[in-house]
């Protein structure tokens, strides 16, 4: 049973402020949450299979295709400013 001091105590941890509407609020909430729990918890779930994720999952990468690269001056003609074959960029300090 979820209380009033339970969920004060939690929004300190979370440095939440909660006035006292939105503790009675989450303190009716977090009851229904875990009473929904209470009824899932009623199922039988003995013959399902445990699964990491309810959708199959596949790799939905295209396949890797050796193509040409750009050439050095193709990748340096859109750079505002080279130097030597190089992006030129301001110094990072």
């Amino acid at each position: 049973m979820i209380e009033k001091n339970d969920v004060q105590y939690t929004a300190n941890l979370s440095r939440l402020q909660l006035d006292e509407n939105d503790m009675d609020l989450f303190v009716q909430n977090l009851q229904n949450i875990l009473a929904y729990m209470d009824k899932l918890n009623e199922l039988d779930t003995s013959s399902i299979e445990p699964t990491a994720h309810v959708l199959p999952l596949k790799n939905v990468k295209r396949d890797d295709v050796i193509m040409p690269s750009l050439t050095n001056n193709a990748a340096l003609q859109s750079a505002p400013e080279t130097s030597d074959g190089f992006f030129h960029v301001p110094p990072v300090i």
